[in-house]
């Protein structure tokens, strides 16, 4: 499983009542989902060209560019009108993104929001955000983008509903650099996980149903992570490095502590407590399997309510049969959960990658070539808005996820 720790990385190159989702497919499907989604767009030239955008990054071949994707909608016309629809034209894609969000919720309803990063390779240094970055998952220094993306998360399928990009100081301290690429106001570097929480953050007031947060934390700071998000109201769960201190309440009968101790080791204390879970992945075949699953409660150090109470959470420690040492560890506070439907959510980070490779990137999410920080913002919203249409088709039953001009 992986979701901020792991991406998928390409070289680079130099509202309306809701349709059901039986009644989706090719043009219909597009159709229907941009009537709903482009709604707030102010003039009806703006939704045309939204809803050309959108075919041509389902139809176009290779790389999204708009040249490529004005030849499956129009030819040189269009590109110049497609160019300044994304680059240069004025509508605001929050209330876009608002209403993808807002009808998938209806139509695909989710399990939990994943938070995901995603690396965005680079050739050269215009691209607004591009920076030298280590990207520990990877283990090597890359020239790229990154940024976070909210997904809506079922068994059966994900949708990015959210994106925020992660801006250095190189770019944010740099006023010319900062002018040429139109980056607003008020914006502060980041890091990845106060990057993750503001884009959760940003769906806070769309209406959503209340789900949990799935978020892999192994490259950012958790304990802040965790902090964050509680304090934003999110029911969360999060797979977590064993190095990060954590203080027990009880253990194994013992008083509870109060020296921080690695979750690794706390874990390890717990061997007596592990019980065999069987359950089912939902997310690949549904085969049965048996996990071993130990649980202790804890809190984060230093962590405290206004009552003056400690936060309780629970440290997982997931292992195969056969495992001495845990494989995976995670902390939430969903303590109410059996540690089979625990299990079964944490593997939404494995549906969210397999739709980010199969399908969110077949369609261009990655490939905007502008340098303008408002054209990124549009690309990726309407690449999300092709994303949905592809998984609603494949839901449907279509084969063929690309739309036929």
């Amino acid at each position: 499983m992986r979701s901020l720790a792991l991406q998928t990385v390409r070289t680079p190159e130099s509202a309306p009542a809701p349709t059901p989702v039986s009644d989706l497919s090719d043009d219909v499907s597009l159709t229907a989902l941009c009537s709903v989604v482009l709604g707030s767009l102010p003039r009806s030239d703006q939704r045309r060209r939204g809803v050309q955008y959108v075919r041509g990054l389902l139809g176009a071949e290779g790389r999204k560019s708009i040249r490529n994707i004005a030849t499956v909608v129009g030819g040189q016309a269009t590109e110049q009108s497609l160019h300044h629809f994304i680059a240069s034209s004025t509508w605001d894609w929050d209330p876009v993104r608002q209403a993808l969000a807002q009808h998938l919720a209806h139509i695909a309803p989710p399990q939990a929001y994943v938070l995901r990063s995603m690396v965005i390779p680079k050739a050269g240094e215009h691209s607004v955000g591009v920076d030298r970055r280590f990207i520990p998952s990877l283990g090597q220094m890359l020239n790229a983008q990154q940024a976070v993306g909210v997904w809506s998360a079922s068994a059966d399928s994900s949708y990015p509903v959210n994106w925020r990009l992660r801006l250095p100081e190189a770019w944010l301290d740099d006023q010319p650099r900062r002018s040429q690429a139109a980056i607003p106001e008020g914006l502060d570097a980041e890091s990845l996980g106060d990057c993750a929480v503001a884009a959760f953050q940003g769906t806070g007031d769309w209406g959503l149903p209340v789900r949990p947060v799935v978020v892999d934390a192994g490259e950012t700071d958790a304990a802040r992570l965790v902090r964050r998000l509680r304090a934003l109201g999110a029911p969360l769960l999060v797979r977590i490095g064993g190095a990060l201190p954590l203080v027990p309440i009880a253990t194994l009968g013992a008083a509870r502590g109060t020296e921080p101790v690695p979750a690794q080791q706390l874990i390890g204390t717990a061997r007596d407590l592990r019980r065999p879970v069987v359950w089912s992945d939902h997310t690949t075949d549904g085969t049965p399997r048996t996990s071993l699953v130990a649980g202790l409660p804890v809190r984060l150090p230093g962590a405290s309510t206004r009552g003056g109470r400690d936060p309780e959470l629970l440290l997982l420690g997931v292992a195969a049969p056969g495992q001495r040492r845990p494989a995976e560890l995670w902390l939430t506070d969903l303590r109410q959960a059996t540690p089979a439907a625990l299990l079964r959510l944490g593997t939404l980070l494995d549906r969210v990658d397999r739709d980010f490779s199969t399908v969110a990137d077949q369609v261009g999410i990655r490939d905007f070539a502008g340098r303008s920080f408002s054209g990124w913002h549009r690309h990726v919203t309407l690449a999300s808005t092709a994303h949905a249409v592809a998984m609603l088709r494949r839901s449907a039953g279509a084969t063929d996820l690309r739309y036929a001009s």
